[in-house]
């Protein structure tokens, strides 16, 4: 099933498989658990400026 969240605390009960994230339509970075981690940690603000 396809969930879709900006919340951590959601992915402590369910464990992904894979992680998105979606800037302005598009797929720009992928991974699995740990790219959830870090985007709670370090925020969005370098794969955002990466994608530019």
């Amino acid at each position: 099933f396809l969930v879709i969240t900006h919340y951590q605390r959601l992915l402590e009960h369910i464990v992904p498989d894979s992680v998105h994230v979606l800037y302005k339509g598009r797929i720009i970075q992928s991974g699995g658990k740990e790219l959830a981690l870090q985007l709670e940690e370090q925020g969005y603000a370098d794969i955002i400026a990466k994608a530019a």
